[in-house]
């Protein structure tokens, strides 16, 4: 749980951080992080499209940079987007400026590659996830500085860890979500596999549970 679900005093490290969303509605949040690739990002769309569920992702700028029209089929699907750096690199390894910087170098990729193809989002590019779920002090203040809401998680899921069978990962689907969960996915070659297996089956269960799928606004 310690991981599945941060602890109280892990959301206390970055207080103006987004974790959980309101505890009184009936609603989860699905996010997607480290994509797009071809390998796994339409694979993701094709679920959510068949029902009918809008999702976030949280997209990598160099994954941007090689496969545009992954991310761009995202944007026209109506997918919410947020900011997972350039290189999906950790704060604690970097300095500041140099976070920052790599941050920006995502941001302008992905609103360049959408200039190029004339698609515009439907809401802002405001939001960020840090890879891993950390980052310096002044990272952080800084990000927030820059106009970006930081998002992190309710819910990681764990799609992504050799330890976990797919049944487990939807097992930590069903045991952790709750009303407001934001529920952390991978579109990533090391998550498309689980996917396949469990996602849909996700979904249907948070469906029949009674949950609503939002995005943030």
């Amino acid at each position: 749980m310690f991981i599945e679900q941060p602890a109280r005093f892990l959301r206390w490290i970055y207080p103006h951080a987004i974790w959980r969303m309101d505890p009184s509605a009936k609603a989860v949040y699905l996010t997607f992080d480290d994509g797009p690739i071809p390998e796994a990002t339409p694979y993701v769309l094709e679920v959510l499209a068949h029902y009918g569920i809008k999702a976030t992702f949280f997209m990598v700028g160099d994954n941007v940079r090689k496969h545009p029209d992954v991310f761009r089929q995202v944007v026209a699907e109506g997918h919410r987007i947020g900011n997972h750096t350039f290189n999906h690199i950790g704060g604690f390894r970097w300095l500041s400026w140099k976070y920052l910087e790599n941050t920006q170098k995502a941001n302008d990729i992905m609103q360049t590659t959408m200039e190029q193809a004339g698609v515009k989002p439907e809401r802002p590019l405001d939001l960020f996830r840090p890879p891993h779920g950390w980052m310096r002090t002044l990272q952080y203040r800084a990000i927030r500085r820059q106009g970006y809401r930081i998002i992190m998680w309710d819910l990681v899921t764990r799609d992504y860890s050799r330890r976990l069978t797919a049944e487990e990962v939807l097992v930590n689907v069903k045991r952790y979500a709750r009303n407001g969960s934001i529920i952390t996915f991978h579109d990533s070659l090391r998550s498309i596999e689980k996917l396949r297996q469990i996602l849909p089956a996700a979904l249907e269960w948070l469906l029949a549970q009674g949950y609503e799928f939002r995005v943030f606004d």
